[in-house]
């Protein structure tokens, strides 16, 4: 009878071991999977969880990091239409497994016809550019073109078919988007242009929450672009079609315009930022600017005990002279084919050594010390991130610039189109045919030196996204701070005019700090900032899409 008590209590133990050990092998693996967000081998980063999941997809059907991108992408331009689309363009910052980055511009430029004078109405203060003058010769499409010839796997065809299913059936109106319409600035543009044929009811007023969106025009325009190609846009019906209202909207686009552009394939520039090298588009576009920025950080030692006690002031007040000075820079921001100014030195360690000399704690000073020139802020764009399984990567940012460009809409191509020459205003004395403007989009990859850790990263948000994806990437990579966690941090935005806007919510104390050291703090209601990123260490994916957004990510 003992000897029985005994075997059964030595059963009894060794059943509660057992359990014991599979309750803490399942913490253990959750908490792992929480720490990668669940995704270990691939996963995609675009600004909701429609357009990533249909990403997503793509990777898990054999597709490679560019068809993913792509299909998010063309997904995007329905979800948020404000932000990108078929008439605009964009930049590819791709690696493939190798480690090789190359660089793939498809940034809108400027039609052999622009106006002489154009830059005479660039607008004094705020507010939409609107018009057929600004409309820049679309570039969106040629990219994808390239990009999927160089490094697709799927067949061209397929990337569309979730984004045709899509627009033609449609789709529950998305929540950013939704409370975006809302807004009475919003609705008087939508209302008085021909955006209302996709956004309002029959009554005018302009759809919200729990309307449902269609593209109907726009799913028979991507059904031949996905049959016949990227040429059915710039040489087809479709181009005729493009052509025909825009000059009835007084437009100069043309056909021999859209025949002509010519996408532009580079290495990427890269920097060295401690055991990282960042990689990332050369000008006009924006990643320079970046660049200069992060070098001048990282030679203060950054760590996480520079985000401690008063400490945290100091480097704040660093991080805002840092900016100060890459304003002083971005008016020599312009188009290398067109200009003879060579932003080289802006990667150059010695210069960024003598620039952060010029850094002095506890000291700011009037805009001349800094080299500035006030120009124009500007808002929109998006952004997409994609790590696949065998490590090659995709950042791309993708614009029709403001919020639904220039506000013209093609009729019978379903075609939003960018307003892109607006970013010549404040920024350039003339354009040239063929010119591409000067540009904050900055899509980066930066790997370590082992090739374990990858960040792939990239924002939208016109000229707040240095600022975000600045402060995204020293939250990362130097202030200890999770993907997640570094993206959601309030930023602090330097504009044109070297004013300080904290995001709301930022910490009062050091609000106030930097407004006793006697910088230019000035009350901002406008924050369109967002990143989306991927960062991969070892075989654990973490994988962001800003809150702000209402964005998701997805991966497997």
């Amino acid at each position: 009878m003992a000897q029985s008590q005994s075997r059964r209590c030595s059963l009894c133990v060794l059943a509660f071991m057992c359990i014991s050990a599979v309750i803490c092998i399942c913490i253990i693996l959750g908490t792992r999977q929480r720490h990668c967000d669940f995704f270990t081998h691939a996963a995609v980063s675009a600004d909701s969880q429609l357009c990533s999941d249909v990403g997503r997809d793509m990777l898990l059907q054999g597709g490679s990091a560019v068809d993913a991108a792509i299909a998010a992408l063309l997904c995007t331009g329905l979800v948020n239409p404000q932000s990108m689309g078929l008439g605009g363009g964009s930049i590819f910052t791709i690696m493939d497994k190798t480690g090789k980055v190359k660089v793939i511009s498809s940034r809108e430029t400027a039609p052999k016809g622009v106006k002489a004078d154009l830059l005479k109405g660039c607008p004094k203060s705020l507010t939409f550019t609107t018009g057929s003058e600004w409309i820049g010769v679309p570039g969106e499409l040629r990219g994808y073109e390239h990009a999927h010839r160089l490094y697709g796997k799927l067949p061209w065809d397929k990337l569309f078919e979730p984004t045709i299913k899509l627009a033609r059936e449609g789709f529950p109106m998305p929540t950013y988007l939704g409370k975006f319409l809302q807004y009475d600035m919003v609705k008087q543009l939508i209302q008085s242009t021909k955006l209302c044929d996709l956004f309002c009811h029959k009554n005018k007023t302009v759809f919200g929450p729990g309307d449902v969106l269609r593209f109907p025009k726009l799913a028979e325009t991507m059904e031949i672009i996905a049959k016949e190609g990227a040429d059915a846009f710039y040489t087809g019906k479709i181009a005729r079609d493009l052509i025909d209202d825009v000059k009835a909207a007084g437009g100069t686009l043309s056909e021999e315009d859209l025949k002509a552009f010519q996408v532009r394939i580079s290495d990427a520039w890269s920097v060295q930022l401690g055991d990282y090298k960042m990689h990332f588009p050369p000008p006009p576009a924006g990643g320079v600017i970046l660049s200069f920025i992060l070098q001048l950080m990282h030679g203060f030692g950054l760590s996480p005990a520079s985000i401690n006690g008063e400490q945290k002031k100091v480097t704040l007040h660093r991080y805002l002279e840092a900016v100060k000075f890459a304003n002083g820079q971005k008016r020599n921001l312009g188009d290398p084919f067109f200009n003879s100014r060579d932003m080289t030195y802006m990667t150059d360690k010695k210069f960024t050594d003598r620039i952060r000399a010029l850094i002095i704690d506890g000291l700011t000073h009037s805009d001349s010390y800094y080299n500035v020139t006030a120009s124009d802020d500007r808002f929109g764009t998006t952004h997409v991130s994609v790590m696949a399984a065998d490590g090659s990567a995709v950042s791309v940012t993708s614009t029709i610039n403001h919020m639904f460009g220039s506000s013209i809409y093609s009729e019978k191509t379903g075609i939003i189109l960018n307003n892109e020459l607006a970013d010549f205003c404040g920024k350039a004395d003339s354009v040239t045919p063929g010119e591409q403007p000067p540009s904050s989009m900055a899509p980066s990859i930066l790997q370590s030196s082992s090739q374990r850790k990858t960040l792939v990263i990239g924002g939208s948000g016109g000229s707040m996204i240095t600022s975000a994806m600045a402060l995204s990437i020293m939250n990362h990579l130097w202030f200890g701070m999770s993907l997640n966690q570094s993206i959601a941090e309030k930023i602090v935005f330097v504009n044109s005019k070297n004013a300080i806007n904290f995001e709301h919510g930022y910490d009062n104390a050091a609000i106030k700090a930097m407004e006793a050291l006697r910088h230019d703090v000035k009350p901002y209601q406008f924050f369109f900032n967002v990143v989306n990123g991927i960062s991969k260490k070892g075989h654990c994916i973490s994988a962001v899409s800003d809150a702000r957004k209402v964005g998701k990510s997805a991966g497997y």
